[in-house]
């Protein structure tokens, strides 16, 4: 059996036999055919970042926290309480990731992230759960977003189901998964593009 298929859970693996036996059908079943190249190249997709580590969060795990701080010194340089929460989001780089975790000695979860350094920076007590998050602050267009605006994904098939803490040039900061560490991604990323709906500003910019 190849690896792709090994490693899927049982669901995506009878979805991805499914798409071949739709792909299989393509000289009589076009419509279908389609279908099936397109959920093949999603579950492609969910393999990879599944299963590899992105580009950027392998970058910055690799370097110092100095070297991070040099990276995003913009965001040191301001007095803005927004600003403040973003950078202290970044001195969790490397934090491993664990269902549940609100600290750093055990662990966070997404929402367990912001939860913790919005408490930690702004003296804020959000919400446990991403999607409660969701109903706090004020909403934001995607073309207004600003450092330190919580940006939310669709990642498990429910609005809000993912967030993390926007670092502006498209980049965001981060607890994605379980065997990961917290990290910074780009969400021009396709995966992240696909799934972003929503963003939120906890403080009025000073």
């Amino acid at each position: 059996m190849p690896p792709l298929l090994r490693l899927l859970s049982p669901v995506r693996f009878g979805l991805v036999l499914a798409a071949l036996v739709l792909t299989g059908c393509a000289t009589t079943q076009h419509s279908d055919s389609a279908e099936a190249d397109a959920l093949l190249t999603q579950l492609r997709q969910e393999y990879q970042y599944d299963t590899q580590a992105d580009p950027l969060g392998a970058y910055l795990a690799n370097r110092t926290r100095s070297d991070v701080a040099k990276t995003y010194s913009s965001l040191k340089d301001t007095p803005s309480s927004q600003h403040h929460f973003a950078n202290t989001a970044l001195d969790f780089l490397g934090v491993k990731y664990r269902f549940g975790g609100d600290a750093p000695s055990d662990g966070f979860d997404c929402s367990g992230l912001v939860n913790y350094v919005a408490e930690k920076s702004l003296g804020l007590k959000l919400p446990r759960t991403s999607a409660e998050m969701a109903g706090v602050g004020q909403s934001i267009n995607k073309s207004n977003l600003q450092k330190g605006d919580l940006v939310f994904f669709n990642t498990s098939g429910k609005r809000f189901s993912h967030v993390g803490i926007y670092l502006g040039d498209n980049k965001f900061v981060h607890a994605p998964r379980t065997g990961a560490v917290v990290r910074v991604e780009d969400m021009t990323v396709n995966y992240w593009k696909k799934r972003y709906n929503g963003a939120r500003r906890l403080l009025a910019q000073n």
